[in-house]
């Protein structure tokens, strides 16, 4: 093999073994046939709200309004996942967030740091009925926030126009 065929036959193994697009192929495909039923703008229509009273950095009350899910990708390390928000009317706030779903239920995530991003891993979301999903606030220990056995923050959401008296 001359030295232009060996440097041919290395770019050729090198982009075969480079990383792929991780919002395509066949997994991919799979996320995105599983999301597609969650993506939408569902607004909140009754929750919980919630105070973290041994945390002062988390002492004001948490209320959410709406969460939209939108199809737009965004590549997160090496996983494709899908762009979304989350609205709060107390405080008044609309955060950034990632999302993907599964047949069972949706995962949001990416709670940012100014908004306690440590203690918060992100938003549950399952089917409630055809139109409405229930909702659980997901915590995390990465700041060392204690939260009693039993302290949940759920909620019903409806696809906006639409929402469900779904329990």
């Amino acid at each position: 093999m001359t030295g232009t065929g060996r440097v041919v036959l290395l770019g050729l193994l090198t982009a075969a073994c480079g990383p792929s697009d991780p919002c395509s192929g066949y997994q991919f495909d799979r996320l995105k046939r599983f999301s597609r039923p969650y993506a939408g703008h569902w607004v909140v229509g009754r929750g919980d709200s919630l105070t973290l009273p041994d945390a002062p950095a988390l002492s004001d009350r948490f209320t959410l309004v709406a969460v939209g899910l939108d199809t737009a990708t965004a590549v997160v390390g090496r996983d494709c996942l899908f762009r979304g928000r989350i609205v709060f009317a107390r405080p008044p706030d609309t955060l950034a967030v990632t999302w993907f779903g599964q047949p069972e239920q949706a995962i949001v995530n990416g709670w940012p740091a100014s908004v306690g991003g440590g203690s918060f891993a992100g938003l549950s979301l399952a089917w409630a009925g055809a139109d409405s999903l229930r909702g659980s606030l997901l915590f995390s220990e990465q700041l060392g926030v204690q939260v009693r056995a039993g302290v949940t923050a759920q909620f019903v959401a409806g696809r906006a126009g639409r929402l469900s008296s779904a329990p």
